[in-house]
């Protein structure tokens, strides 16, 4: 039998998040070329701005997927933050109404800071969203 020939891959735009309590990171990044980059934070503090941030990021970079880091306690189980980060990934949903993805998360922050980033918050989210295209390519 004659092998078909793969169906061209269709670009999708992906927007990543690293949920914190004081500031959300924020990476963008596209199904084609499994890769990500670093965008900001968003000052996670008060609600209503934190939302207007992330409704203008999304209405300029129009993600089709959105991505949230899953805070998980080093033996895998669930922490507070791990609560936290599942409430932020439902509100996105929510108010939004784009799927919403959950990969855990662990050591991103880490490898940021040893990375030397200047935004350690928008890095750990391209390391989170890079890890979610390249499990999904």
């Amino acid at each position: 039998m004659p092998e078909q020939p793969r169906a061209p891959a269709v670009a999708a735009i992906v927007m990543g998040f690293d949920y914190g309590s004081h500031r959300i990171g924020v990476a963008v990044g596209n199904t084609v070329t499994a890769s990500a980059q670093a965008l900001c934070s968003v000052d996670a503090v008060r609600r209503d701005a934190r939302f207007a941030s992330i409704a203008a990021l999304l209405a300029h970079w129009q993600p089709s997927q959105l991505v949230v880091g899953l805070p998980l306690a080093r033996d895998g189980g669930a922490q507070l933050r791990t609560t936290q980060a599942r409430r932020f990934a439902n509100q996105l949903h929510g108010r939004f109404g784009l799927p919403v993805a959950m990969v855990d998360e662990r050591y991103t922050s880490r490898a940021a800071e040893d990375a030397g980033a200047e935004d350690v918050d928008a890095e750990a989210a391209r390391l989170i969203l890079e890890q979610y295209l390249q499990s999904n390519a």
